[in-house]
C-alpha cells in the first residue's frame, strides 16, 4: 500500500490546527515541539495520506491561487462544515478556475492555502 505525507509550511500552528482539526475535523497524528523545529500531523486516521505543517522561521508559506487540497465529499458541501470552517480562520473564495466553483467551495486556510471541498466523487481505481 502507498501512503501520502502533504508538506507545507506554516506561520502559525495553533491558528492552523484550529482550521483544519476544529474546523474540517481532521485528526491530531502526531506533535513535535523542540527548540528548533515544530511539527503538526494532521488527518483522518484511517486515511492513507495527513497534512504535515512545519513551523520554520526561515521558511514562509508561499501559495498561488493553484496549491489547492481538494477533498471530494461525493454530495453536497454541508453548510455547517463552511460556517465551522470560516469560524476557524478560513475565508470562502471565488477559485481561479470556474470549475471548483461549480463543483464546490473553497476555502483559504490561514496560511493562504486553499481547501476545495468538491460535490464530487473521485476514485483511481
Amino acid at each position: 500500500m502507498t501512503r501520502m505525507r502533504i508538506a507545507r509550511p506554516s506561520t502559525d500552528l495553533a491558528a492552523i490546527e484550529r482550521f483544519y482539526v476544529d474546523g474540517l475535523g481532521l485528526s491530531v497524528l502526531y506533535r513535535k515541539a523542540d527548540d528548533h523545529h515544530h511539527l503538526l500531523m494532521v488527518g483522518w486516521p484511517d486515511a492513507e495520506w495527513h497534512l504535515e505543517l512545519v513551523a520554520d522561521p526561515e521558511v514562509r508559506p508561499q501559495p498561488t491561487d493553484e496549491d489547492l487540497l481538494v477533498i471530494y465529499l461525493d454530495g453536497p458541501v454541508p453548510d455547517d462544515l463552511v460556517e465551522r470552517l470560516v469560524a476557524a480562520g478560513g475565508t470562502v473564495v471565488p477559485s481561479r478556475n470556474p470549475y471548483w466553483d461549480t463543483w464546490g467551495v473553497t476555502i483559504v486556510d490561514p496560511d493562504s492555502y486553499r481547501l476545495v471541498l468538491c460535490t464530487r466523487s473521485w476514485s483511481n481505481r
